[in-house]
């Protein structure tokens, strides 16, 4: 095939990175920490704002981790996880030998299900274990109903952990992503808004828990001459090299960001006539997604061959790259024995759904290739 591959998201160059990896390298500071991490914090604290402080770490893994450890979940604890999501917002919990309870989505947002989530609290009280806390997820960036689900983790005193994984840039009545939770974590692996080659970054509401965070980091080394540890500790704290890499990528921050969003915007105006496909959008004005992947659900239609897995393999054929949206986490095989509340709205999202190209750098020919197989599949 001699068509170029267009890629679901591919990270793009601002220019910058080269000058800070250079400086790093002439330095020498190329190992964990330095002077580009706390800069890069820093920068992530002003962006931010709310009173959040940052911790970079090696990935959005280590800092939902970090944040269980924090929260004091342990072995035989019950969190709470919204379903429809990646498995590295599931994952930490059975880090911890903790046991993950899944909740279902709402249609308006994809996100976490109020109803459901209720339920599930009562019950989980009800059978003697209160959940230590809460994973909620800002799906393809957009943002879940803030307001309903914090007013119940309030009700029954559960912290929430924001998984901003998707969402840097996206917005609820202009509060950043990532600080309303106890805490937040953000990703900046090769596929997101911006990127450090691959890190992450633990959002917290006090200096103390900051520092905290990074001593568990920094493999938990006690203050002494010698090395003496008294914690366990993990190898999780953020490279100066990769801290280089995400100052020169924040300077294109916004420009990315809108980006993604005319790309939402060329998908609008393809789809606003096809009766069975649906662009997910944000419920209202207060939401402001970043829409860092473009989404779709798609009524299936047998006797026309038309639905979510022949577009999918439509596009390959043009070798374009989509994806199914995220398989539920109550329906893998690793997580399949564990609780799970709802009414299969998840699966059904997972059923028809689709994940379109929506890298910031999709260029006019890239959006005329993938006009022209949608044009060509639905006619």
């Amino acid at each position: 095939m001699d068509k170029n591959k267009i890629y679901l998201s591919l990270s793009q160059q601002s220019g910058f990175e080269k000058e800070y990896i250079q400086k790093a390298l002439e330095t020498n500071w190329i190992t964990s920490g330095g002077p580009y991490v706390d800069e890069f914090e820093e920068i992530l604290e002003n962006y931010l704002k709310d009173g959040s402080f940052t911790t970079a770490l090696n990935s959005g893994t280590s800092a939902i981790h970090l944040a269980l450890i924090l929260l004091g979940v342990k072995s035989g604890d019950e969190v709470i996880c919204q379903s429809l999501t990646f498995s590295a917002s599931a994952n930490p919990i059975l880090y911890q030998n903790a046991i993950p309870v899944f909740i279902d989505s709402e249609l308006e947002t994809w996100n976490i299900c109020p109803e459901s989530l209720e339920i599930a609290i009562k019950d989980r009280i009800k059978k003697g274990k209160k959940p230590k806390a809460i994973i909620t997820v800002h799906l393809y960036g957009s943002p879940y109903k803030i307001d309903e689900i914090h007013a119940i983790a309030d009700r029954y005193g559960i912290p929430i952990i924001e998984d901003s994984a998707e969402a840097l840039g996206s917005s609820y009545k202009g509060k950043k992503c990532g600080t309303f939770g106890s805490f937040g974590i953000l990703s900046f692996n090769g596929n997101k808004i911006i990127t450090t080659s691959s890190g992450g970054a633990l959002i917290s509401s006090s200096i103390d828990f900051k520092e905290k965070a990074i001593f568990y980091a920094n493999q938990s080394k006690d203050d002494a001459a010698h090395y003496q540890h008294s914690d366990i500790g993990y190898n999780y704290r953020m490279s100066n090299i990769c801290a280089g890499i995400g100052l020169g990528q924040i300077k294109i921050l916004d420009k990315n960001v809108i980006a993604r969003r005319e790309n939402h915007s060329f998908y609008k105006e393809i789809f606003k006539e096809l009766e069975s496909v649906k662009l997910f959008e944000v419920l209202n004005e207060d939401y402001y997604s970043n829409y860092w992947l473009s989404t779709i659900l798609i009524e299936p239609n047998k006797e026309k061959g038309i639905d979510a897995e022949n577009l999918r393999i439509a596009f390959e054929n043009q070798n374009i790259e989509t994806r199914p949206l995220w398989k539920p986490m109550h329906l893998q095989p690793i997580f399949e024995k564990y609780p799970y509340y709802g009414n299969k709205i998840a699966e059904d999202l997972f059923e028809k759904g689709l994940c379109l190209p929506s890298g910031s750098s999709l260029t006019i020919e890239d959006k005329n290739r993938i006009k022209e197989v949608i044009e060509s599949f639905f006619n």
